[in-house]
């Protein structure tokens, strides 16, 4: 096996602002970054044509590429048909800002796709997602959807309700192995299609638990959901963790990657700890091992 696919690292992951992310993840071996837009500096209201010019030209000046914007508005994602206007247009804005700075992908959560087909959320979530994906598909752009809320085989199954590819899909292992208990292995094949970008990171699960629990739903709300979400907060359900110190088996996940032919970012993220800086080092000396 050897890996021919570009090192990435979610800027935010260090902690220290966008500029200083920047320059941190250059000095531990990135090829390229994924930085959150949806607030502060980097809301695409407080980005002027102008700073979007400089922006781009400082992270080619540091040898950096983006891989990727974040563009998790949060609030159930897309379930919500009244709130899903307002979080349609911030999202093809956060889209055209990708497109200033160099990149044609925005990852981002919709909320957990319910079983039913037929009902409400699920015909918002729907209705939402097929204008992203046509807004998407008329910039040669994509809203890439991470993995975990649910199996592989059930996201397919939406997904192939839109037109075109415009929604499509940021692989994320870990998430798989501590929500959904889902194969990545298989989940890479399932999703083939639709895989744009990457998420590399490793975890654990304890216990089995509803995704509803730890993504939230619109209208979900068990008896016990208080005692379950602190279980979630806890860490006695799953856990992150450092790079191959978790179930995600990443000989066969990288070679999963690598029989699909798929040929984008494997981008580091690091959402917990309290030494990231370290803990992503180890993560690009460990994907480094496999070229």
């Amino acid at each position: 096996m050897k890996l021919t696919n570009k090192i990435g690292v979610i800027v935010d992951s260090f902690g220290i602002g966008v500029r200083e992310g920047l320059k941190k993840a250059k000095e531990v071996g990135a090829e390229g970054v994924q930085i959150y837009a949806v607030s502060g500096e980097m809301d695409p209201e407080n980005l002027s044509p102008a700073a979007r010019r400089e922006l781009k030209s400082y992270i080619e000046s540091l040898g950096l590429e983006i891989s990727a914007l974040c563009g998790d508005l949060g609030g159930h994602g897309f379930q919500d048909a009244a709130a899903n206007p307002a979080k349609v247009e911030k999202s093809k804005r956060i889209l055209d800002l990708a497109r200033d700075l160099g990149t044609n992908i925005v990852t981002t959560h919709i909320g957990v796709v319910p079983h039913d087909p037929n009902g409400p959320v699920y015909e918002a979530m729907q209705k939402a997602c097929e204008e992203l994906s046509q807004y998407a598909n008329s910039m040669g752009g994509y809203f890439a959807i991470e993995t975990g809320p649910e199996p592989a085989a059930h996201l397919k199954s939406f997904l192939d309700t839109l037109s075109g590819k415009g929604v499509s899909v940021n692989f994320d292992p870990a998430n798989m192995v501590m929500v959904t208990g889902d194969d990545p292995v298989r989940g890479v094949h399932i999703l083939k299609d639709y895989i744009v970008h990457t998420h590399v990171k490793d975890g654990i699960r304890f216990k089995e638990v509803d995704p509803r629990e730890v993504y939230g739903s619109l209208g979900y709300e068990p008896m016990d959901h208080g005692k379950i979400a602190e279980m979630v907060r806890s860490g006695e359900v799953f856990k992150e963790v450092p790079l191959g110190e978790g179930k995600v088996d990443f000989d066969a996940y990288f070679q999963a990657l690598i029989d699909i032919g798929y040929t984008g970012y494997l981008t580091i993220e690091r959402e917990v700890g309290d030494q990231p800086e370290v803990d992503i080092r180890k993560a690009v000396s460990f994907i480094q091992r496999y070229r």
